[in-house]
């Protein structure tokens, strides 16, 4: 890997992370076109990226991160229930992922299995358009219990099949126990956050040194720089955008990465 392509597969990491259409699917996609082939390195600097989104993430949302932050050490009660619900709303993914990772490697990662992810997220999207335009007001993140999220948590084990999308399912997640898309949108930001640690430590410790010795550091230095800077022009685009328009246009976006893939790939 060159550093042109490090550079454009951070870009598509930073671009597609926190929109619903699948930032894996983007990056698998995006590694076979640049001539890439699968592999562990491969597929483990997809994961390892991701540090540059979340760190874009904590920058955006640093008011709120810092109040979840003075909550666990007993300073703010509001704080401490939202790190809460981030927690309960993790385990489940992080339960199914340590049991499965390998069978999910070995099965899903790859341009059939996104495709196909691609196209029934889309058609959901479009299946639920209405309903999620009238789910724009609802409960703000003050009133989320950690039930509820409990539930948003569940939802995001379906983005485990990559093309799916861990930013789509935890927001439907959050509109289905009544939040508004405002506040959806924001709990699946800082769900992301964790998840997204984890996921990229585990990568880290799993076959970190393949990456390095595969790649170099240079190429994930990078790569983490593009994914950075371009998550955090692509966050605030997407926030401003679902309070005005809502999903629909994800759901085309979808359908023709689905469909470039298919004819270049297939």
């Amino acid at each position: 890997m060159d550093l042109l392509q490090a550079f454009i597969l951070g870009l598509v990491e930073g671009i597609t992370e926190y929109l619903p259409v699948s930032s894996t699917g983007h990056l698998l996609i995006a590694q076979r076109l640049l001539g890439i082939p699968e592999s562990a390195a491969s597929n483990g600097y997809a994961i390892a990226i991701q540090a540059g989104a979340i760190l874009a993430v904590l920058g955006l949302y640093r008011i709120r991160v810092t109040s979840m932050v003075r909550g666990v050490f007993g300073q703010d009660g509001t704080g401490l229930k939202l790190a809460l619900c981030i927690i309960v709303a993790f385990l489940p993914a992080a339960v199914l992922g340590l049991l499965f990772d390998d069978l999910i490697e070995q099965h899903l990662f790859g341009v059939k299995p996104v495709i196909a992810a691609w196209v029934v997220g889309g058609v959901l999207i479009l299946a639920l358009s209405k309903w999620t335009r009238a789910r724009r007001e609802g409960r703000d993140l003050a009133h989320l219990t950690w039930k509820l999220a409990l539930v948003i948590g569940l939802m995001q084990c379906l983005a485990m099949w990559p093309g799916t999308s861990r930013s789509l399912v935890t927001i439907l997640g959050g509109l289905a126990v009544g939040l508004s898309m405002a506040a959806a949108v924001e709990f699946a930001f800082l769900l992301g956050v964790l998840t997204l640690t984890a996921a990229t430590a585990y990568a880290a410790l799993k076959g970190g040194d393949g990456m390095v010795a595969a790649y170099g550091w240079p190429a994930l230095l990078v790569g983490f720089a593009a994914a950075w800077i371009s998550a955090a022009l692509a966050v605030k685009w997407m926030v401003a955008w679902l309070n005005r328009h809502g999903l629909a246009l994800f759901a085309w976006w979808r359908f023709l990465a689905a469909g470039l893939a298919a004819w270049l790939l297939l």
